[in-house]
């Protein structure tokens, strides 16, 4: 495309996929968005870094050669329009960008710029790891405890803003139409005349993309397990739908490599009782077992009969060494990753729940002002990693906000790139920053004997940290 707003780098390459891989040249021209409010003191810090970083890595072999596109405020001001043509077809043609945090416009054009990023790109993960740094400043006691990954849906459920607002008379006739058609669902609505609407949309084909890039990422990242997390005890037609397309989907592409929870319970119960009936294996797997009606009873035997056929791959403990598919309720979860965070590692979930669970695990190890985030269409082999946090006008030019979370949002990106070597270079270099106490306002506070720094010297003491 030829581009009039955007300056293409003369000496860098684009970028590409081929055969389902990313191919990434020595010298990859990315696109950027600094950021609104906070967004420019933060980029500044950032992309220095991330030069060092590789620069160190490599010794002057690779280099980013970076494209500045426009989002936000700044767009606005220079192009009246907040997000611009350009700058979408520069995110399709070049693969992997990253960005800072953006203002929302006020008004009834676009929700949300992020949120059309990711629609207009097809971005369907949303991808959040959540680890802790040595030192940062927690509310747990042992926030190192926490290593997971959050693989959430990015493009249905409820933010796909499918609402009839209280009052409209969309919401009039939408109520009309839905009473017509299924008056026993309508009469559950406690107040249906002064309900606003909205729908809850997840289909078979967003579930299973997002579960396959999440089983994929982790066997080859050598991770324990894959959670699917959901209210399906509830939803069961969307949540309970999400869970159960994913299950079958791990068995049908990862039979080889994978085991759900309830077939290491059979098999586990076979290997201490080689002489176990199917049926007391049934019972030993479901303390319920004798409760239930002939035709369940006949349900769970059949499940075990099942799995007994796996024993050539997956018995004599060999399902230990696999990847474990397992399911919790949202609510649990949110306990659950507080108090016995080493039962999650991977997590798959849908775009609610992964909402509050990334903000949720966030602030057990140091708060969202240092999480990274991205979201990729793992097909098409398009990213755009992002701050997580809001662009904190307040505080805009003063030199004075945490830049974490851009900084690792770039070390996603730069891992994503395959250029390891760089990426853990950022790793050492924000460990060491932390662990000398050398930090930005929001942690000197928590921290005793901390030295507060601006954002700009917190990236001084990353690059500092890296030898």
């Amino acid at each position: 495309m030829s581009y009039k707003q955007v300056k293409v780098p003369a000496d860098g390459e684009k970028i590409i996929i081929e055969g389902g891989s990313l191919q990434v040249p020595d010298n990859p021209i990315i696109p950027f968005v600094e950021g609104d409010g906070t967004g420019r003191d933060i980029w500044h810090a950032s992309v220095r870094v991330f030069d060092a970083a590789v620069q160190k890595a490599y010794g002057g072999k690779r280099k980013i050669h970076w494209m500045e596109v426009y989002a936000g405020e700044k767009s606005f001001k220079l192009f009246s329009t907040w997000l611009p043509d350009e700058t979408v077809e520069a995110f399709s043609e070049f693969l992997v960008g990253i960005k800072g945090p953006l203002t929302t416009p006020i008004g009834r054009g676009i929700r949300s710029l992020n949120v059309a990023l990711r629609k207009l790109l097809d971005l369907y993960v949303c991808q959040r790891p959540v680890r802790y740094y040595n030192g940062v400043p927690s509310p747990v006691k042992h926030p190192e405890y926490v290593d997971m990954v959050i693989f959430r849906e990015n493009t249905e459920d409820i933010y796909t803003g499918i609402e009839f607002q209280f009052g409209t008379d969309d919401n009039k006739k939408f109520k009309h139409l839905f009473k017509e058609a299924f008056p026993k669902e309508y009469a559950k609505m406690r107040f249906p005349d002064t309900a606003g609407i909205g729908i809850k949309p997840v289909s078979v084909e967003g579930s299973e993309r997002l579960v396959r890039a999440a089983i994929k990422w982790a066997l080859e990242n050598k991770r324990k397990s894959v959670n699917f997390v959901h209210k399906g005890n509830i939803m069961k037609f969307t949540e309970g739908a999400f869970k159960d397309w994913g299950y079958a989907l791990a068995k049908r592409e990862f039979r080889e490599a994978i085991v759900t929870e309830r077939e290491t319970w059979i098999l586990g119960n076979k290997e201490s009782r080689p002489d176990l009936t199917i049926e007391e294996n049934a019972r030993m797997i479901d303390p319920g077992f004798e409760m239930m009606s002939p035709d369940q009873q006949n349900e769970i035997q059949r499940e075990v009969e099942e799995t007994l056929k796996l024993w050539d791959t997956h018995g004599g403990g060999k399902w230990k060494s696999k990847l474990l598919i397992k399911d919790s309720i949202a609510d649990v979860s949110l306990q659950f990753t507080l108090i016995r965070p080493r039962d999650y590692d991977v997590i798959a979930t849908l775009n609610l729940n992964g909402d509050y669970l990334s903000d949720a695990l966030a602030a057990q190890v140091g708060g969202i002002g240092i999480a990274p985030g991205a979201n990729i269409n793992y097909e098409t082999g398009h990213a755009i990693f992002e701050a997580t946090h809001g662009t904190a006008p307040k505080y805009a030019d003063l030199d004075k906000v945490n830049p974490g979370s851009v900084i690792l949002s770039g070390e996603m990106m730069l891992r994503y790139m395959c250029w390891n070597e760089a990426a853990d270079l950022i790793v050492k270099g924000m460990e060491g920053a932390v662990a000398a106490k050398t930090v930005t306002y929001d942690f000197a506070r928590l921290m005793d004997g901390a030295s507060e720094v601006k954002c700009s010297e917190f990236g001084d003491a990353i690059i500092k940290h890296m030898n």
